[in-house]
């Protein structure tokens, strides 16, 4: 039996990988980029003034006039990116000499989850006009000025929960409350339905594939999670697999093809407190084309929400009843949920959730690759948590 080192992985096993669990062109680079850099260095702490010298070297090759970048702090939030916020005095084209706040987005040396930052700056500026989005401004995919993959793009005013409101890790389980639910799920469903009939075939989304529409159109997504998890994986888990046949086997045709957000909840979006409204949706790490029901499954996971205020009616991402989620889904976009396309989804949401947690979560944190190692560690015990939640849903549907 041959030995696979996956910290140190050979050319022949990458290759392998990647004829095992054909996916989208982009997210094949992105993953073989990250095997090809995974016996490299560690992560190091990078100070602000190498993000300030970073900048100020993509800023003079981007722009002809003169500019200053001022009060550059570190963003908490986004937990598997790091984030600096700062301010540019600069000409903006259209606009004239203006002070903008800006936010620097860049990946680790290996992240929890791994993507694509031309993907998200692609998606983010194609949903410009179309939802509440923050503007994106520079990408540095390469990357020549940042240690690594960088987008630049606007600060979004706006908090992602209530004053005085709790939440768990990433904003998971936020309770807005009554009066602010009512307002916020409305444009929370609204908006969602808005995503996933607008016609995406106009924008510049050269770095999505458009897969087949009918019976395989999940194939490569699918194989993106199949493969992180031989790439990440430290033991076998044979309900992994046995759950990774399933889906295999059992996808659902898709009528038609929508933008998927991948991570639609509370959490993922700010508002602004003073007259309740959306104010950006950030996290587009995770789109792609598909089916719609994989969001509206999304939504829908068990851990995403609460009790309401009686104490016996469940809110799912915070928001509204299972019944309400369909009946305003489908009123907004004219489309017929299917629930039993909707388990399918559940299933894979359910399996996605224990390769990050259990794979990704661990690989980075045992090589020392991110600036969140310890929390990495901590994630990982939510992972029985994902395999026990999978295997009661494989049995319901079997």
């Amino acid at each position: 039996m041959t030995v696979i080192d996956k910290n140190n992985p050979s050319p022949e096993w990458i290759a392998s990988l990647r004829q095992r669990f054909p996916t989208e062109k982009e997210m094949d680079r992105v993953l073989t980029r990250k095997l090809q850099r995974r016996a490299g260095p560690g992560y190091t702490p990078i100070s602000l003034e190498t993000f300030y010298a970073s900048l100020q070297s993509l800023l003079r090759a981007e722009l002809k006039d003169p500019f200053e970048i001022r009060e550059a702090r570190w963003l908490s939030g986004g937990a598997s990116k790091l984030q600096v916020a700062f301010k540019l005095d600069w000409n903006q084209p259209g606009v004239g000499r203006t002070t903008t706040p800006m936010v620097i987005r860049m990946e680790p040396a290996e992240s929890i989850v791994e993507t694509s930052r031309l993907r998200e700056f692609q998606i983010i500026k194609a949903m410009d006009g179309v939802l509440p989005v923050p503007p994106v401004y520079w990408i540095d995919d390469e990357p020549k000025y940042f240690p690594y993959p960088t987008i630049i793009y606007g600060f979004a005013e706006g908090v992602v929960k209530p004053s005085g409101a709790g939440s768990n890790v990433s904003g998971l389980g936020i309770n807005f409350g009554p009066e602010l639910r009512k307002v916020l799920s409305k444009q929370y469903m609204d908006q969602l339905a808005r995503m996933h009939t607008w016609d995406w075939s106009k924008a510049n989304l050269s770095s999505l594939d458009v897969p087949p529409i009918g019976k395989r159109t999940f194939e490569m997504h699918l194989n993106w999670w199949r493969r992180v998890w031989e790439e990440d994986s430290n033991r076998d888990v044979p309900l992994l697999r046995l759950a990774a046949n399933w889906l295999d086997d059992n996808m659902p045709a898709a009528a038609r093809l929508s933008l998927i957000h991948g991570d639609w909840r509370s959490g993922n979006f700010l508002f602004t407190e003073h007259d309740q409204r959306i104010s950006a949706w950030l996290d587009w790490e995770l789109g792609h084309l598909g089916d719609f029901h994989e969001d509206v499954s999304y939504i829908l996971r068990p851990d995403l929400g609460h009790l309401a205020e009686d104490g016996k009616t469940y809110l799912y991402s915070g928001m509204m009843t299972r019944e309400a989620i369909y009946e305003a889904y489908e009123k907004a976009t004219g489309f017929t949920i299917n629930p039993k396309i909707i388990k399918y989804y559940d299933v894979f949401h359910q399996y996605r959730s224990a390769v990050i947690v259990i794979a990704s979560g661990y690989r980075p944190a045992r090589n020392g690759k991110t600036h969140q190692d310890l929390l990495l560690a901590w994630i990982m015990g939510f992972g029985y948590l994902n395999l026990d939640n999978l295997r009661k849903m494989l049995e319901e549907v079997a």
